[in-house]
């Protein structure tokens, strides 16, 4: 089958249409502008290509998805996780996970930090320039692990009504992603969130309790939550408990 050309501003094809192989790919080319961007999303299709490569455009069957109830936590994170909750004060902590601070730094980490088997990145500069406009209107955010004062971890995705996006997420030290996203899914679960789209199926994220479903499955979760109020989100530090404390709380 032929894949289709978008031209700015053009509808997507049914996510149905997209190949087996490549697996997912649904069609290639259009922009990265905010409206073609919240366009695809809401229909469960997300940009992924390389530098120098037309944009490419997917919706992966099977469709990798982390039900935020289904989290897995090793043992030594469940021991971090209690430590960090068991300081006094915001202001003493050795590790603080924070929401929107550095949005444009956890892009920039997440595209440059290497990883293993991965030669490259897909997080091109008009892709980061593309998020980085869209976290300015309030639907793309990151979380930040700041351990010992630096930042050390962190992720990045895209909030539409009741549903997260996650994108990417890096780490310089042990657990500081991890750490990151166990603050997240405490943060969902406040907002009513109950889903975090992971895109595509890796080991890594089987490890933290994202399952794959269907393609069919997917878009219907999607049909209940894309249009129903976006939690709310600013600045801030997240507590133990999922809570966005405001940020002159840390001293």
């Amino acid at each position: 089958m032929e894949l289709p050309w978008l031209v700015s501003g053009a509808s997507f094809p049914d996510p149905s249409r997209a190949l087996r192989q490549p697996a997912g790919l649904l069609a290639a080319g259009g922009d990265l502008t905010i409206p073609t961007l919240r366009r695809a999303y809401s229909r469960g299709i997300f940009p992924w290509f390389n530098q120098g490569e037309p944009i490419l455009w997917w919706s992966p069957e099977p469709r990798m998805v982390l039900n935020c109830a289904d989290l897995h936590v090793s043992h030594s994170l469940k021991k971090r996780l209690k430590q960090i909750a068991n300081k006094q004060s915001a202001a003493d902590f050795e590790v603080v996970v924070t929401v929107d601070t550095q949005f444009e730094r956890v892009m920039y980490q997440c595209a440059n930090t290497p990883r293993d088997g991965q030669p490259g990145t897909w997080i091109t500069k008009q892709m980061q320039q593309a998020y980085c406009a869209w976290h300015q209107i309030g639907e793309a955010h990151s979380i930040e692990t700041w351990i010992d004062g630096e930042l050390a971890g962190g992720l990045y995705g895209i909030s539409l009504g009741a549903m997260f996006f996650g994108e990417s997420m890096f780490t310089h030290r042990t657990d500081a992603s991890k750490i990151a996203l166990v603050h997240l899914v405490r943060l969902l679960q406040q907002g009513g969130v109950k889903l975090i789209d992971c895109q595509m199926q890796t080991h890594h994220l089987a490890t933290l309790g994202a399952k794959p479903i269907t393609r069919q499955e997917f878009l219907a979760h999607l049909d209940l939550t894309i249009e129903q109020p976006s939690m709310p989100w600013r600045p801030g530090w997240i507590d133990h408990r999922g809570q966005l404390q405001s940020l002159s709380l840390l001293g």
